[in-house]
């Protein structure tokens, strides 16, 4: 089977750079920074595949560079170096460096091909805009035109996240914290992408809370088929979701493997700490 998303040797680098750096190995590095020109890498050839109705963990601490990698495959940040294919397993399109298109292509692919739920809604939301308001304005960026299509749209985005209708209209500052996650998620899902990217979605929710939206996430991942890259720092998220998991230190990968693999029995000694932490 052909991944759906191929990763290879993601960069993101915060600073010039210097010739100490730009060794191969990043040997010279304090943890992700280097000690000459103070530069910070993010991520430093990161590489992975995610394959068709596949859910995908990164893990880490803070400041391993799971956010940073979301950040640039939504192309919310200019990548360093690296590439990036996005393969359609249906063949209407070839496999193509996403990385080397121009702002309004790459546009025009996060509108139509990703879905992402941030950990804080008020990066996904407009507070003060209807919840309806906010799945439309994914739809409008989609290509959506028909005023009744959108709306009988996000009515059944709404429902299937158990959003009640009656409040369909109400603005999402008015929603509890969970309820304006289920709302990022219906926004997420409402252009039917490829590719869902989920990053750290329950942080700062009750535990029940907690619960009922990992829950949604995991039932719709079946019913719909998506392909999902799942960041979080809490390993009982990951087990709960993911087939496969990576496992990010200092913006590298690690480890990785199947998610009961890593979490039965790491490899990396990083990855034992993190697991023994977690017990």
């Amino acid at each position: 089977m052909k991944p759906l998303l191929k990763v290879s040797r993601l960069s993101k680098r915060y600073g010039n750079g210097c010739l100490f750096c730009a060794n191969e190995n990043g040997a010279g590095l304090v943890g992700n920074q280097c000690p000459h020109c103070k530069s910070v890498f993010a991520c430093r050839d990161v590489s992975f595949d995610l394959f068709p109705d596949e859910v995908l963990g990164i893990v880490g601490e803070s400041g391993s560079g799971k956010s940073t990698l979301v950040r640039l495959l939504h192309f919310e940040e200019e990548a360093t170096g690296g590439e990036v294919f996005l393969n359609a397993s249906t063949g209407e399109e070839k496999s193509q460096n996403v990385l080397a298109l121009g702002p309004f292509a790459k546009r025009q692919l996060r509108n139509r091909k990703f879905g992402i739920v941030y950990q804080n809604p008020q990066m996904g939301l407009r507070m003060d805009v209807s919840a309806g308001g906010n799945v439309a304005e994914k739809l409008l960026a989609a290509g959506w035109r028909n005023v009744g299509l959108i709306r009988e749209r996000a009515g059944e985005l709404l429902k299937k996240t158990e959003i009640p209708l009656s409040r369909m209209d109400e603005a999402p500052r008015n929603f509890s914290g969970g309820m304006q996650q289920r709302v990022q998620i219906a926004k997420a899902l409402s252009n039917k992408p490829r590719i869902l990217l989920l990053d750290e979605v329950t942080t700062g929710l009750d535990l029940s809370v907690q619960a009922r939206v990992l829950d949604l996430i995991k039932n719709l991942q079946r019913e719909l088929k998506l392909s999902a890259l799942v960041v979080s720092h809490d390993l009982g998220v990951i087990r709960l979701l993911c087939h496969r998991t990576i496992v990010m230190r200092y913006g590298r990968v690690v480890e990785s493997g199947l998610t009961d693999q890593i979490l039965e029995d790491p490899q990396h000694p990083y990855t034992q700490l993190l697991v023994s932490s977690r017990l």
